[in-house]
Order: structure tokens, then C-alpha cells, then sequence
């Protein structure tokens, strides 16, 4: 292997599916860059711990959070625990290929508005990253895309998928903006639109936006605390 581990830290989810969708980003993550030494750690709900893998990583390991926006669990969990961590996975032009990807998956037909539906956070740099993603994403498809969130925000997701549907008239689309399965997913499909996309998971697109941010993370100095 070359270079220090890439080492992939997922939030962790009791849902039954979601340990498989990181070990499956994981696998993919290698398949694109098989020289990398790939692994992944938990914060909660699964193994190994942050604190293990650390352990075993070998020195200086390049943590890559699989958070799409910066928030609690990238500013103080892991960055607390790590020494060199690289900053979220959005926004990133690279996930516009797996949302438009996901859609289309889903039958959404070319046009339609779109719902990106994030988890949510109280934190106003992750809600603006957030939105710079929608943002992306309707200079991609051509269409509006409004943002919905599944737990912290406003607006909720069926707020947002009401409101979209009166003010364009048509029917609209949900872009699951989640890297796994889960109850928040789960919860996309009550939320009133007419197409509901799947978790970006194992996309390639998104394999390479977690290569590319360990390549930034190994040139920067280490050990060196990070401030995202």
C-alpha cells in the first residue's frame, strides 16, 4: 500500500441495511484506488470504534468522515479524536453525478423539480453547504431543486415537496441527499412526492469525492489538527 490508511468514518445507524451501504462505499473507494488501504470505523453503532481503528491504522491516517455537510459529529467527535481529518463530502460538483444518477434510477423524468432532501443540522455553514449542493444540482439538470430537511431545519421535506408542487404546478421528485439506508430515508417515501431517489451510497461519483478529499487531507501537514 502507498501512503498513510485512508480511514472512512460513518456515523453509524441501527438500521439493519445501512452497515452494508458503507461497507459497500468502502469497496468501492478500493476498487477505484486499489493501492489505498482502506477502513472504516463507527462513531456509534457498529465496529470497529473511531478510537480502534485509530489504534491499528498505522501513523498518520487520513480521516475522511462520511458526512455530506460539516456539523457536531466532524467539528468535535472525530476531529477530537484524530489528527488529520479532512473536511465533508459536500458540496462537491462530483455528487451532482450521483444525484442526477439516483433520479433516473428512480423514473424521474428529465425536467421534473426536485426536492434535495438532507438530513438537517443546526448549524447555518452546513445548512448554506447544503444548499450549495441544490444549487449544483439545478445547474445540472435544468430544473428548480429546492432543499427539504429530514430532522433539524426548515423547511421539513414535505414542506418543501408541497410547496414546490404548488408553486411549479407539476409533480416533483425527492433526491435523497443521504449516504446510507435508514429511518431518515425510510421517512422520504411519507413525504408526498411522486419519485423518491435512493441513498448515494456506493456510487462511484461518490467513491472519488472521498479519494479526492484523502488526497487533499495526505498533503497537508501532519500531525496537525484540522479546523473544519
Amino acid at each position: 500500500m502507498n501512503g498513510p490508511a485512508l480511514l472512512v468514518v460513518a456515523h453509524g445507524s441501527s438500521h439493519p441495511d445501512a452497515a452494508a451501504a458503507v461497507t459497500a462505499l468502502a469497496n468501492q473507494v478500493t476498487r477505484l484506488a486499489p493501492v489505498l488501504d482502506v477502513r472504516v470505523a463507527y462513531l456509534q453503532h457498529g465496529e470497529p470504534s473511531l478510537t480502534d481503528a485509530l489504534a491499528e491504522a498505522g501513523p498518520s491516517p487520513v480521516v475522511v468522515p462520511l458526512l455530506l455537510s460539516t456539523g457536531y459529529h466532524l467539528t468535535t467527535d472525530v476531529a477530537a479524536a484524530a489528527e488529520r481529518v479532512t473536511g465533508p463530502l459536500g458540496p462537491d460538483r462530483l455528487l451532482v453525478t450521483a444525484l442526477a444518477a439516483r433520479l433516473a434510477e428512480a423514473g424521474a423524468p428529465v425536467g421534473t423539480p426536485v426536492v434535495l432532501a438532507a438530513a438537517g443540522s443546526s448549524d447555518p455553514q452546513a445548512r448554506g453547504q447544503v444548499q450549495a449542493q441544490a444549487d449544483m444540482l439545478a445547474g445540472e439538470i435544468g430544473s428548480p431543486v429546492v432543499v427539504g430537511f429530514a430532522a433539524a431545519g426548515q423547511p421539513s421535506v414535505p414542506e418543501a415537496v408541497a410547496t414546490l408542487r404548488e408553486r411549479t404546478g407539476r409533480p416533483v421528485a425527492i433526491a435523497s441527499y443521504l449516504l446510507a439506508p435508514g429511518r431518515f430515508h425510510d421517512g422520504l417515501h411519507d413525504a408526498g412526492a411522486d419519485w423518491v431517489s435512493e441513498p448515494l451510497a456506493d456510487h462511484p461519483a461518490v467513491a472519488a469525492v472521498i479519494i479526492d478529499r484523502y488526497r487533499t487531507g495526505r498533503m497537508s501537514p501532519a500531525p496537525a489538527r484540522s479546523h473544519y
